[in-house]
């Protein structure tokens, strides 16, 4: 017998954590932080684990936790939503973006896409039995103009998916390109699942959630993260939000998918998500701090690093520094040899891959930044001497 399996990728985090814990080496490839979260928080989901219900909680999410959304929301980007019929937890934003993708997209749909791109878009899509619509950006500042939008767009389109602030590039739109997208989404009646997990993570300017531009309340489906939030990347709590309509048919799809998410975990980000807006202002100077320290760490050693605007993530040029490796070999030779994990974001691409950036993840201790550093810089010195 010769069974016949779904053609489904190995995702790239998957491959280089592998090859971390296999050599030993720094892993600066898939993005979790060394540090454990908030204490606080953590205090919160452990007490509710002994003291509180361990049941099945109600499929949209407990009452308080999409309170707390809701009125976290209307806090920091004046959106006002209706906590009972626009927000759905989820275990996850990767649970939610499968689940709107499941949900509005049918056989011969087509679904804009933006490359580079967060590598769990493609394989949902064509499950879904969508056909991707490609956009290429480039480095290094990773720009969507109007020509390549209108060039994707098309009477068949059904959903465009915009990740923003984006992985793996570290750029954070401006409201000129989330005009232009929104613009696009009414002339063509097409919906927008807005991935924003990073929106807390970013070092200047204003994250603005394209659900809060003119016209698009009801198109946007709305993705967050307690993961990113709070760094907590082990939880898997996330959610959606959405116009009324578009909540209900994504729910659909997410009641014969995870249907819940652990009780106590949501008690404990409904906390989180109360705390000030100094606290948020704080872990952001922490994280901008280690975003610094790697930055200067690496143009001491010679490597030219692109911009970052937002997330865990800095990205390196390769032909800027001088190394004539493309980037998935020079990821290989750096986890081997080098002794650091690194992304190849030609990873994230599906065709025309960019070949000479390299991302690494920046929320680790200073002394395990330092020996990467360290680390990198002996491999430039060997690649760009021989």
């Amino acid at each position: 017998m010769n069974p016949v399996y779904a053609a489904l990728p190995t995702t790239i985090f998957e491959k280089m954590s592998a090859l971390a814990r296999e050599t030993g080496a720094i892993n600066l490839g898939q993005g979790f932080p060394d540090a454990p979260g908030p204490e606080d928080v953590r205090r919160a989901a452990a007490d509710a684990l002994i003291d509180g219900y361990n049941q099945y909680p109600p499929m949209l999410g407990l009452p308080e936790l999409r309170r707390a959304v809701a009125s976290h929301y209307r806090d920091h980007h004046s959106l006002d939503v209706d906590w009972q019929s626009e927000v759905v937890v989820t275990s996850g934003a990767t649970e939610a973006i499968a689940a709107a993708i499941l949900s509005l997209v049918s056989e011969g749909d087509e679904v804009v896409l933006i490359q580079p791109l967060y590598d769990a878009y493609m394989p949902m899509v064509r499950r879904a039995g969508g056909i991707p619509r490609l956009i290429r950006l480039e480095p290094p500042h990773w720009t969507l103009d109007a020509a390549a939008l209108d060039a994707a767009v098309g009477p068949k389109t059904r959903l465009i998916i915009f990740n923003n602030p984006a992985n793996p590039t570290g750029r954070m739109y401006d409201r000129a390109t989330l005009e232009l997208i929104a613009d696009r989404c009414i002339r063509h009646d097409v919906v927008a699942v807005c991935d924003e997990v990073w929106e807390h993570v970013i070092f200047g300017g204003e994250h603005i959630p394209l659900i809060t531009l003119p016209g698009m309340r009801d198109r946007t489906v709305k993705i967050g993260s307690a993961g990113k939030i709070f760094a907590l990347t082990g939880w898997k709590v996330g959610w959606m939000v959405a116009g009324k309509a578009l909540a209900a048919q994504v729910a659909r799809a997410h009641q014969f998918m995870t249907f819940t998410t652990p009780p106590n975990l949501q008690v404990a980000v409904t906390q989180g998500l109360g705390k000030p807006a100094s606290w948020f202002m704080e872990m952001r100077t922490a994280f901008a701090r280690s975003r610094d320290r790697l930055i200067a760490g690496l143009e001491a050693a010679g490597y030219a690093v692109l911009p970052s605007q937002a997330t865990w993530f800095v990205s390196v040029d390769l032909t800027a520094s001088g190394i004539t490796l493309d980037d998935a070999a020079f990821a290989d030779r750096m986890a081997i040899e080098g002794g650091v994990v690194t992304i190849p974001v030609s990873a994230f691409f599906e065709e025309g891959a960019v070949t000479n950036i390299v991302r690494l993840c920046y929320c680790k201790d200073d002394a395990v930044l330092d020996a990467a550093i360290e680390r990198l810089a002996k491999m430039r010195a060997k690649l760009t001497h021989s």
